[in-house]
C-alpha cells in the first residue's frame, strides 16, 4: 500500500465494500415527506393570504382541511420559495468599495497639503476631478481657511460653468464649518466627507500630492513663493496635458476629460495589431527562404 501510496484507511474501506452494491449517497424519500402538492398548496394558501404569518397560516389551513403540518414546516417551504422576503431593504454598501463616477464633474476632490518654502510653510489648495484625475483648479495660499476653501472651488466652478459635481473632502474644520455649508448648497452642489483618519479614503487626491512633491517639490525646492507658485503651475500643466496616469488606462488627464479615451486606445490597439501582422508576414518571408 506504501508503494501505491494507498492509505490503509481506504483499503480496508475497499475491503469491506468488495462485491456490494455501489449505491450513491443521495437522500431516500422518506414517507413522512411532503409531497409536491402539499408544498403548493402551502404556497398558493399564503398567496391568497399574503398579509398573514406562517403560523396563524398552519392553523388556518388545518381548520380548513387544506394541508396538515406544523409552523416549522410551514416556514421551510414559504422560506424556499422566497414568500417570507418581504422587506425590501437596500443592499448595504459597506465592503463593495467606492462608487467611481462615470462622467467628468461627477466628483471633484479637494483637499490641503503643505509645501515648505524656504523653511515656511504654505498651503496648496487643489480641486481634483474624480474621474479623469484632471486638476480643474489650485492656488498656492498662506492660509487654510474656509474663505481660501470657498475661494478655490468657486474659481473652479467659474472655469466650468454649469456643471454640479459632488465635493469629496475630508473632516478638516474647514470643510465641516457652517459657513462652507451654505456656501454647498447656494451653488447647487452637495458635499460627503471621508471616514475620519483615513486619509485613503480620498486616495485620488493624496496620490496627486504624493507625486507632485516627489516629482516637482522635492527636487528642485522652490526658494521663495513666486518661484513654487510658478513651479507647481508648470508642473499641473504637465500634469494634466502630458503625463500619462495608470489610474485611467495610461492616458492624459485632459484627454480623458474631453472623452478621448475610446478614441486613443483604439489607435493604440490599431497600431499594435500592425505590428503584429508586420511581424508575421515577416516570419513567414523567412521560413520561405
Amino acid at each position: 500500500m506504501a508503494w501505491l501510496g494507498l492509505a490503509a484507511n481506504k483499503f480496508h474501506t475497499w475491503k469491506k465494500r468488495y462485491g456490494m452494491v455501489n449505491d450513491h449517497n443521495g437522500k431516500i424519500p422518506r414517507d413522512w415527506w411532503l409531497a409536491d402538492w402539499e408544498r403548493q398548496a402551502i404556497v398558493a394558501f399564503h398567496d391568497k393570504n399574503p398579509l398573514e404569518g406562517y403560523r396563524r397560516l398552519t392553523f388556518m389551513m388545518l381548520d380548513d382541511a387544506i394541508v396538515a403540518v406544523s409552523p416549522s414546516t410551514v416556514y421551510r417551504v414559504l422560506k424556499a420559495a422566497g414568500r417570507l422576503d418581504r422587506k425590501s431593504a437596500t443592499k448595504s454598501l459597506k465592503g463593495t468599495g467606492f462608487k467611481q463616477p462615470k462622467k467628468p464633474h461627477s466628483h471633484w476632490h479637494t483637499d490641503v497639503s503643505y509645501i515648505n518654502v524656504g523653511g515656511t510653510f504654505f498651503y496648496l489648495i487643489t480641486v481634483l476631478d474624480g474621474f479623469s484625475r484632471y486638476i480643474v483648479h489650485h492656488e498656492l495660499r498662506e492660509s487654510m481657511t474656509e474663505v481660501d476653501i470657498e475661494i478655490v472651488i468657486q474659481a473652479a466652478l467659474e472655469k466650468h460653468p454649469g456643471v454640479k459635481p459632488r465635493i469629496i473632502s475630508d473632516n478638516g474644520p474647514q470643510y465641516i464649518a457652517k459657513d462652507f455649508k451654505a456656501f454647498v448648497r447656494f451653488n447647487g452642489l452637495t458635499h460627503v466627507t471621508t471616514s475620519p483618519y483615513y486619509p485613503q479614503s480620498n486616495g485620488k487626491q493624496e496620490r496627486f500630492y504624493g507625486t507632485l512633491k516627489t516629482e516637482c517639490i522635492r527636487p528642485n525646492p522652490p526658494r521663495d513663493r513666486d518661484e513654487a507658485v510658478k513651479q507647481i503651475a508648470a508642473y499641473v500643466c504637465h500634469y494634466n496635458e502630458t503625463r500619462l496616469h495608470s489610474g485611467i488606462g495610461y492616458i492624459t488627464p485632459a484627454d480623458c476629460l474631453n472623452g478621448l479615451s475610446g478614441e486613443i486606445h483604439a489607435e493604440r490597439d490599431r497600431k499594435l495589431e500592425e505590428a503584429r501582422s508586420r511581424r508575421r508576414e515577416q516570419a513567414s518571408l523567412a521560413i520561405a527562404s
